[in-house]
């Protein structure tokens, strides 16, 4: 009986390491950042009267994603 038993048991996997970042994902978001700050660069350059309104903007979203990134960080512990 023990050897029927035997047969239908899963064999023992090792332990999966967690996933990482996945490099797509990297390339995808360092070519949005690439993007953001080049528009951003244009328009501070065509329109010098945007640069303190884009100033403040860019001030305002360091903030919200160190923000973000802290609250991110503490989540995941």
């Amino acid at each position: 009986m023990s050897t029927a038993t035997d047969q239908y048991q899963q064999p023992i996997q090792p332990a999966s390491q967690p996933p990482g970042t996945d490099p797509v994902l990297l390339l995808l978001l360092g070519i949005v950042v690439a993007l953001v700050l080049g528009t951003t660069g244009y328009l501070c350059l065509a329109h010098p009267s945007l640069v303190a309104p884009l100033g403040a903007m860019g001030t305002m979203a360091s903030v919200l994603i160190a923000a973000f990134g802290i609250a991110f960080a503490l989540r995941r512990r």
